[in-house]
């Protein structure tokens, strides 16, 4: 039977108080505080505050459409009603802005950094991320992790002039690293944004330190894991990875994906409000880690989804990550990278008036932000177009294979 928990009495009438009375907490990051590479450009206005823009900006860049074919965690399967990563990007941001709302933060923020958090992530979700990780690193000595390529998308391929605000929640977004309390960073400068971002291409386990500088980033962090644990679920059920949700433990947060999203939005609004953090309180905390490590053990480590990974999808990274870069040092014009990918940043680059030439960027560099880039239909298609004998193919569950 379903639970949905409730906020207090109490806090109820609290909030109902201080919306009738005009005193809400003042704690939203304010539009003209917001930072940019270049100040002179951007600013805040009445009709288009700063966060605004920094969500036009994202909604309208060169990659966003991709998310609407890139896995969200299944991959195999021709099914609409499976997540991608393009509904995900858009429950995170539904359920951070509903939090927001009721605590008072800045909600123009909240989406600018929900939307664009995985604009980084890889075609074939996180084992796609691992595969290209491991690539980058036996070539480079550097780390490949999404977040971190989120923030290469909008302030170094394409220099958007993203607010340091809604880049550091991208930044310090990972949805992996589950806190009970989270408090504001207060990060306030692009020398130390800069810092911290180039230490996690040599200290991976820098990520798990990070902090967003904002309450309105560490609402988008905690709504990562919400907007991602119980509809996995419902995913997984639909895939007929699994039977029944009965796998899963009867815990405070429920089985389901509504009463997970409800009684760890409510709880976080009781623990929050007014407050200048953001909280879970003990008994949420542990079943939001417990439902998480569930998760893994049951759909993320299957391991029938883990052998099709590795059997065809790895191999297929190894093959055109060697293809391309061989290209480029071979300065083949052309190959499919300079058609389909350098010519295609350099143009949307001269329309952003930015001089310097993507190709002379480190090769390594260059394939690991466009195979990053590509969504999970070009990336099998690429494939075929650059080994039309090759020995790896992806075997997809049809529309009509329980028919």
């Amino acid at each position: 039977m379903a639970n949905y928990l409730q906020l207090s009495k109490e806090l109820q009438e609290k909030i109902k108080n201080d919306i009738a009375e005009d005193n809400k907490p003042k704690i939203a990051f304010e539009n003209s505080k917001a930072i940019r590479r270049d100040n002179k450009k951007d600013f805040n206005t009445i009709w288009r505050p700063s966060f605004t823009r920094d969500i036009d900006k994202i909604m309208h860049s060169a990659f966003y459409n991709r998310y609407a074919d890139k896995t969200q965690v299944f991959s195999f399967y021709k099914n609409d009603d499976i997540t991608r990563r393009a509904l995900h990007v858009q429950l995170v941001s539904r359920i951070a802005r509903n939090i927001g709302q009721v605590l008072g933060l800045n909600l123009d923020l909240i989406e600018a950094i929900a939307l664009g958090h995985d604009l980084g992530h890889t075609p074939f979700g996180h084992a796609g991320e691992d595969f290209l990780k491991e690539l980058y690193l036996n070539n480079t000595g550097r780390y490949f992790n999404h977040n971190v390529h989120s923030v290469r998308v909008l302030d170094g391929i394409f220099p958007y002039n993203i607010s340091l605000q809604t880049l550091d929640g991208i930044l310090c977004h990972n949805g992996e690293f589950e806190l009970k309390e989270y408090r504001p960073s207060g990060l306030n400068d692009f020398q130390s944004f800069d810092a911290m971002l180039e230490q996690a291409y040599f200290d991976e386990t820098s990520i798990k330190k990070m902090i967003p500088a904002t309450l309105e980033g560490c609402v988008v962090r905690v709504c990562d894991m919400i907007a991602y644990i119980g509809k996995d679920r419902q995913d997984a059920f639909r895939a007929k990875l699994i039977s029944s949700d009965a796998i899963f433990n009867q815990g405070s947060l429920g089985k389901r994906n509504a009463e997970i999203i409800n009684n760890l939005v409510v709880n976080i609004i009781e623990n929050s409000y007014g407050k200048d953090y953001i909280k879970l309180d003990e008994e949420y905390y542990t079943q939001l880690k417990l439902s998480k490590n569930q998760n893994y053990e049951v759909i993320y480590k299957n391991p029938e989804v883990r052998e099709k990974y590795n059997k065809s999808i790895r191999p297929m990274f190894e093959q055109i990550y060697q293809k391309l870069f061989s290209d480029l040092k071979n300065n083949w014009k052309k190959s499919v990278v300079f058609k389909h990918h350098i010519g295609f940043v350099d143009n949307i680059r001269k329309g952003l008036n930015y001089k310097a030439p993507y190709q002379e960027e480190e090769p390594n560099q260059i394939v690991v932000d466009y195979i990053a880039s590509m969504t999970d239909d070009y990336f099998i298609d690429l494939y075929d177009y650059l080994f039309p004998e090759g020995q790896y193919k992806v075997d997809y569950v049809s529309y009509f294979n329980d028919l």
